[in-house]
């Protein structure tokens, strides 16, 4: 969930590729009468989009006042009521179903496990997270267990099948906070739009992201997953998404040479073929492009939502060696302005907390990197009571930083008086070896980011320092003099390695996934080209809209009179492609 300078200005404006749901015909429907508009979106027009699709929108695209909307819908019918979200749910009970490595042509030793750079190394499997804690398991590697979920199905690999019970409770807590989801499931669920679609993802597996999975099972995909992060799995959840029969290969705690192992049990499984990547950080893509090239270009899309994995994907594009089309979630502005910046915001300080309990009032921090995810570590931050220095090399991000009262500096400048070091950049090699040996004992240091490339561990693994493992994800490195510096998570994602995330954030970039793969899937040929695309601003504003009434939030509706003075549809989009919010 890092930030770094993206490559949006290479993205195809969105007037310049098609609308998901509208003919092509009908680019300038700004000039046409209203109801015209909506009666070719509604009508036979529409045979040549997605039907699902066009199904989901049409809500937002006739959205009126809520007194018109009470007194012309039957109450069985609005989205979003309470009755809605508890039918949802009361029908997914009955559904049994989340670092960069540059070396991909080596094949995995499935005994081989990670190497920790320490004098005193404990098992990494612990967590101090309700869902994944599991200190008095055996540390015998899954990958030599026999596993079988309660209906005989074996096609997994997971740490403890036996959680399973426990994984299905914490799923449905997720579930009471993911309405759009839900919504999804009991709207498109009888249509099946994804029947056929085989989803390979290789994502967070928590009890958030084990949701977005259901759900695509109860559309008609046929899912396997493993994870993106050897840290971030919720065991027991993965243990329930087994017992359901979603083939899933993840456990917390993965080697280096465990992680890809399970990335290949997803890709090269005996009669199954995949179709789709969801992906977050790029490793599935790569690990297809690289050991199964044929199967690559056989692919109907790529959708990716983090900053890491896009910025491979522009690797590729500008080798002319991406030959599918691929749907960037990340930049997309629902993903953007809620996942990177609230997401953050709440669970950074859950992080530092859980692992340290570090008191964060008057302590001196340095962010690097002032994108939505150190924006809202900043704010965070800050609201506590502490001392917050910024660095950056983006001018606007530098001022915008400035304007909200950090002080912009260089990290060499402040690095021996800080008690923190978080890292936010989405870049590599942030901290260094010499910034290492000017903090004052005690510092803290972590990182936001996707990959665990920003703080540059190989550095510190010489024969003068000394590790020692205090905390699950908590290292202290010992300096000659006695000097200790902190580091979580092994420079990993902090927030999903040491704590969890806000369910209900996170259902807003669940959704805007499941939509782009329906997208994706359903696209008649042509539609997409052999590039990288955002989203319609449209399925933005029906993503949002999914969500406004848990708030009970009721939007105003344009007159015709003022939709013709702005010059849109009054329906939406409401905003020009390059507004920034």
């Amino acid at each position: 969930m890092g930030e770094e300078k993206n490559q949006v200005g290479d993205l195809p404006l969105a007037d310049e590729y098609p609308e998901p749901c509208v003919d092509n015909e009908l680019k300038g429907e700004e000039k046409r009468d209203i109801s015209a508009i909506t009666e070719d979106i509604t009508g036979d027009k529409a045979e040549k989009c997605s039907p699902n699709l066009l199904e989901m929108l049409k809500a937002a695209e006739s959205r009126r006042s809520s007194q018109d909307r009470d007194k012309d819908r039957p109450e069985a019918n609005k989205v979003g009521t309470k009755e809605n979200i508890a039918e949802a749910l009361k029908t997914n009970m009955q559904i049994q179903f989340n670092d960069e490595k540059q070396e991909f042509n080596k094949r995995p030793n499935k005994t081989t496990h990670r190497s920790m750079p320490r004098s005193t190394s404990q098992s990494s499997t612990d967590s101090l997270s309700s869902v994944s804690n599991e200190s008095s398991e055996d540390e015998l590697s899954p990958q030599n267990k026999e596993q079988k979920n309660s209906k005989g199905f074996s096609d997994f690999c997971i740490k403890n099948i036996k959680q399973a019970d426990f994984g299905r409770k914490e799923i449905e807590i997720a579930q009471q906070e993911m309405p759009a989801l839900m919504i999804l499931r009991k709207r498109t669920g009888g249509e099946k739009p994804l029947a056929g679609a085989n989803v390979v993802g290789c994502t967070h597996i928590t009890a958030q992201t084990a949701v977005l999975i259901e759900t695509l099972s109860a559309l008609g995909a046929q899912c396997r997953w493993s994870a993106c992060n050897i840290f971030s799995t919720q065991n027991a959840v993965a243990a329930a998404l087994a017992e359901g029969g979603i083939s899933v290969f993840a456990w917390k705690g993965e080697s280096e040479d465990d992680f890809w192992w399970c990335i290949d049990q997803c890709v090269a499984a005996d009669r199954w073929q995949p179709n789709l990547i969801l992906d977050d950080g790029g490793d599935m893509t790569h690990w297809i492009y690289k050991k199964h090239p044929a199967l690559f270009k056989k692919l109907k899309g790529i959708v990716e939502e983090s900053v890491t994995g896009v910025y491979r994907l522009y690797q590729l594009s500008k080798k002319g060696k991406l030959c599918i089309p691929t749907m960037n979630v990340n930049d997309s502005v629902i993903k953007q302005k809620f996942d990177n910046l609230y997401c953050c915001k709440e669970s950074i300080v859950d992080g530092l907390k859980r692992t340290t309990d570090v008191m964060i009032g008057g302590k001196q921090v340095v962010v690097c990197g002032y994108g939505e995810v150190g924006k809202g570590s900043c704010a965070s931050l800050k609201a506590l009571g502490a001392i917050v220095y910024v660095t950056e090399v983006d001018p606007i991000c530098a001022l915008q930083a400035c304007m909200d009262g950090f002080r912009v500096i260089t990290l060499t400048e402040i690095i021996r008086q800080v008690d923190m070091v978080i890292t936010c950049t989405g870049n590599k090699n942030i901290v260094g070896r010499e910034h290492f040996d000017k903090m004052k004992s005690g510092c803290i240091v972590c990182n936001m980011g996707h990959s665990n490339t920003e703080i540059d561990l190989t550095s510190l693994q010489t024969t003068e320092l000394k590790w020692q493992r205090v905390r699950p994800h908590v290292d202290h490195i010992i300096w000659p003099d006695g000097k200790r510096v902190i580091l979580l998570a092994e420079g990993r994602l902090l927030n999903l390695s040491c704590s969890t995330v806000p369910s209900f954030v996170l259902s807003i970039t669940a959704t805007t996934q499941a939509l782009a793969l329906i997208e994706l899937y359903n696209a008649p040929d042509g539609r997409y080209k052999q590039d990288i695309y955002l989203l319609p601003k449209k399925m933005d504003e029906y993503v949002a809209s999914l969500h406004l009434p848990t708030f009970d939030a009721h939007l105003t509706e344009l007159t015709d009179d003022q939709a013709k003075y702005l010059g849109i549809n009054k329906y939406g989009p409401f905003k020009p492609n390059y507004y920034r919010y």
